[in-house]
């Protein structure tokens, strides 16, 4: 169901006001892929934060749009996605589109992770974007 993914905000000033149709597109995404929703927890956070876990969780010493942690299982997809919604809007504005379009990109783009997509290589980052843009070609239907 739409309502186990929760949203989380560590930023004052940031709303999200379209939480029940992210929720279901990304829902939607989950059963088309051939697993079930699991609980998902999204955190929108700043730069910094996420640097921070970026360096504590993952030994990396860099700027990251997005975090995910995988508790998948048994095909119930599961997760936590942390997304840094200063990386989100600068990369928007740098690719000279909507922060909002960007900010959806970056969500299944952590969902697709949680589904065992990766993206290390660049036929693996071919494939996450086709399915990307598939999807995000499907919100609003």
């Amino acid at each position: 169901m739409a309502d186990t993914i929760q949203f989380h905000s560590l930023l004052t000033g940031f709303k999200l006001s379209n939480k029940s149709t992210i929720s279901s597109w990304i829902d939607n995404a989950i059963r088309e892929e051939g697993f079930k929703p699991g609980p998902i927890s999204i955190v929108l956070c700043s730069d910094e934060y996420l640097l921070e876990v970026n360096k504590m969780y993952l030994k990396h010493d860099y700027y990251t749009d997005i975090i995910s942690f995988d508790y998948t299982d048994n095909q119930i997809v599961s997760g936590d996605l942390l997304v840094s919604v200063d990386r989100v809007a600068e990369n928007a504005l740098e690719m000279g589109i909507d922060p909002y379009d960007e900010l959806d990109r970056v969500f299944i783009h952590g969902v697709l992770h949680l589904c065992g997509y990766k993206d290390k290589t660049s036929k693996d980052q071919q494939v996450m974007r086709k399915r990307e843009n598939h999807y995000l070609q499907k919100r609003n239907m």
